[in-house]
């Protein structure tokens, strides 16, 4: 990871898709860690800070286009870069 470039600020809204209107490529340059209640997670897909959600893969399900489905956790969300 190089210090050359500043990090952008962490948006309230991110996803890892990039078809999404709340993905910021800038942000995925660094290494981003999630904490949703006091715990580290690792499978996070998109957050929202201000509403308290996560969005994670389901382990089996797939939607129609062979992508698989999100559940939705609710809870404490804090984003920061690692």
């Amino acid at each position: 990871m190089t210090d050359s470039k500043a990090q952008p600020a962490l948006p309230d809204h991110l996803s890892c898709n990039p078809r999404s209107p709340h993905h910021v490529a800038e942000c995925f340059e660094h290494n981003i860690g999630i904490r949703f209640n006091g715990k580290e997670r690792f499978d996070v897909e998109e957050y929202c800070i201000s509403e308290g959600w996560i969005k994670i893969p389901s382990p089996k399900a797939l939607d129609r286009r062979g992508q698989p489905l999100l559940i939705t956790l609710k809870g404490t969300v804090e984003a920061y870069y690692c």
